[in-house]
């Protein structure tokens, strides 16, 4: 089945479509049963729709026709009946089948989004996030409707387009060689326009992650548009992809419309001709009228599921092309891995931590280090400078492990990171930087969210450290209180402060302090620092900033320098741009 799937696809490698589908079937497979249950509701309500016909020849040739109003009675209540059974029946289907749909829709999504959480920084600031939601929802629904929607359709198709054959055969298997004639020209048809509809329906997943992206890109920076007076500006550029959008939209219905436009004339064409020589049978007295009635619905029974299953060849194209953009997705490899033997860390990390001849730069021909070596003492703070842009971030994201070193190694209590489980080494870490993340949710959430364990006492307690306890005592509903999306109601000091509230509670091994209190006066900034030092004795804490009144009481300093770490700098050098800084 996966074989005959990718070999249906044109212009694609076949190999990559294969692996592409087997991992699709992965989500399938756990609803075996499910499938099955459905299918044979299926069965059944094909059944009921195959039997509903002959029941009004007979009304028509046997009782009407015939002058007996007992069967007439029998057969208008058989009619009822069937048609009752055949509504329930659907509803229950229709139900289930939302069910199943949606189980293997939020499994698909739930597992790229979990993919996702294993890249690196740099997969996402190359890509566009409107682009990457629109794969996300728009894709994956596609994927998902095909994996599951086409599977009850091609098998009701199946079931309807035999039982129709059978019944048009028992009927009059002169008139069923239309059908012979009907079904080549269809397949003919679409097979022409397979590749029509997958070209433009790849344009139209295009230009969907346009608009996607360009909202992401804008809505946050509402606030920026509006003091730049650029709001006629932006909404001319929405406008001009809406119209790209839509121009392609249109295409698109053309395409489509033609696709079955034609199908559907011939069909008509067959019963026209169906009903012609039927009918002249009928007047010639060498058939029943109830008989022509019957072969006509079965007629487009037929041609229905015909239509049906070549339109499902089209559907393979079209959902090819989603697939490969989820696939693009899947691909993407993280740019660490896991440890194949992993050492769990001590429940007491000491928290030293030792570079040890470590080269790393995003490209090859530009590293940021080069055999460089330092040590971050464990218990101590050391201040990390250098200018802007110079690649101090860089050594705090080597520490996390978003990226590995290409040569050396990194220690942590003589344990290299790559040996370490990821959410191990990071819940030992907590990171307070400049450019603070929030969530939609209440400020006790956002503090919260590293420790979501956290009782109320050390939740009060990280506040009051923090010096927020004044401000929380404004707040409509104190700690309770929504903070909006990304934290929109709060000030650029507010923020910090509640990075910082979050990492006191999380009560890390390693402390790094990124340009964090950058947005607050210098006044509470020497409460928190002193708070922070005071609360953090026994912890590595490093230091990120170029004020010099945050770096005064630091422990040691490590200098990034043309690629080096280098320590045991003289206070009265300023290499941090900032007198006295460092």
């Amino acid at each position: 089945m996966v074989k005959w799937l990718a070999a249906a696809v044109d212009g694609k490698d076949p190999a990559k479509l294969e692996q592409a589908f087997r991992w699709l079937y992965t989500f399938i497979r756990p609803h075996r049963r499910a499938i099955i249950g459905l299918l044979g509701l299926s069965m059944l309500g094909s059944a009921f729709v195959l039997l509903q016909p002959w029941l009004t020849k007979m009304l028509i040739d046997d009782a009407l026709l015939a002058g007996d109003y007992n069967l007439l009675l029998v057969m208008a209540g058989a009619m009822i009946g069937v048609g009752i059974l055949s509504t329930i029946l659907s509803g229950v289907n229709r139900y289930l089948h939302t069910q199943l749909s949606g189980r293997i829709l939020f499994a698909l999504r739930e597992h790229l989004y979990c993919h996702l959480q294993t890249l690196s920084p740099r997969f996402f600031g190359g890509r566009r996030i409107g682009d990457i939601l629109s794969r996300l929802d728009g894709d994956v629904s596609q994927i998902q409707r095909f994996a599951v929607d086409s599977l009850f359709s091609a098998f009701s198709s199946v079931l309807g387009l035999v039982g129709a054959l059978v019944l048009l055969v028992s009927l009059s298997w002169q008139l069923s060689l239309l059908v012979l004639v009907l079904i080549p020209l269809e397949v003919l048809w679409l097979r022409w326009m397979r590749r029509k509809v997958e070209r433009q329906t790849r344009i139209m997943r295009e230009r969907s992650a346009d608009l996607s992206s360009f909202l992401v890109e804008t809505l946050p920076a509402m606030k920026f548009i509006q003091a730049s007076a650029q709001e006629k500006r932006e909404a001319n550029k929405l406008n001009g992809l809406s119209d790209r959008y839509l121009g392609e939209l249109l295409n698109l219905q053309v395409v489509e419309f033609f696709t079955q436009a034609i199908p559907s004339t011939l069909t008509s064409l067959t019963r026209a001709a169906a009903f012609l020589i039927g009918g002249y049978w009928v007047i010639q007295g060498q058939w029943q009228l109830g008989s022509l009635i019957a072969f006509s619905t079965y007629l487009g029974m037929a041609t229905g599921p015909v239509q049906s299953l070549l339109g499902l060849y089209v559907a393979i194209q079209r959902m090819s092309v989603s697939l490969d953009r989820v696939m693009e997705l899947r691909r993407a490899t993280p740019e660490v891995s896991l440890p194949e033997q992993p050492v769990t860390l001590p429940e007491h990390v000491q928290g030293d931590i030792v570079f040890e001849q470590v080269t790393f730069g995003y490209q090859a021909d530009r590293p940021i280090l080069s055999q460089a070596n330092a040590r971050f003492s464990a218990g101590r703070s050391t201040a990390l400078i250098g200018p802007s842009g110079v690649g101090k971030s860089t050594v705090i994201d080597l520490l996390l492990r978003y990226y590995d070193p290409s040569q050396g190694r990194i220690l942590l209590d003589g344990v290299e990171l790559r040996h370490i489980p990821l959410d191990q080494l990071r819940q030992h870490i907590a990171v307070v930087s400049q450019e603070v993340t929030l969530f939609r949710g209440s400020l006790a959430d956002n503090i919260r969210y590293a420790a979501p364990s956290a009782t109320q006492e050390q939740l009060l307690h990280a506040i009051e450290m923090a010096q927020l306890t004044d401000w929380v005592a404004t707040l409509p509903q104190g700690i309770e209180t929504p903070i909006g999306e990304r934290g929109s109601q709060l000030s650029g000091g507010q923020k910090q402060r509640v990075a910082i509230a979050r990492a006191l509670l999380q009560q890390p091994s390693i402390l790094i302090l990124d340009e964090a209190t950058s947005a607050v006066d210098e006044a509470t900034e020497r409460e928190v620092i002193t708070n922070v030092n005071r609360l953090f004795s026994g912890t590595t804490r490093i230091v990120i900033s170029h004020r010099a009144s945050t770096l005064v009481d630091v422990d040691e300093r490590l200098l990034l320098h043309e690629q080096q770490l280098l320590d045991d700098l003289p206070r009265h050098t300023d290499t941090t741009g900032v007198q006295g800084a460092s």
